[in-house]
């Protein structure tokens, strides 16, 4: 899913992870990104709630989807 190329990787963005991810957390930075620029990292089961967490507190729109699930727009926050 992310990758240069033909090097594409699955694992989970977590620092240190090697599992791999069963999750996209899809997000954008509200400051400076448009609804339809959508930023991703990969989830493991194990860091799927954490890596959300961190950029909801940062105040930054997420919506998480399955892996094989792409969103086209992250909306603002209600």
């Amino acid at each position: 899913m992310i990758g240069f190329g033909d090097d594409i990787s699955t694992r989970c963005s977590s620092a240190g992870c090697s599992a791999d991810a069963t999750w996209r957390v899809n997000w954008r930075n509200p400051r400076i990104h448009t609804p339809d620029r959508v930023k991703v990292w990969l989830a493991c089961d194990a860091h799927r709630t954490t890596l959300s967490e961190y950029l909801l507190t940062r105040g930054f729109p997420v919506v998480v989807t399955a892996l094989d699930q792409p969103v086209e727009l992250v909306p603002d926050r209600a």
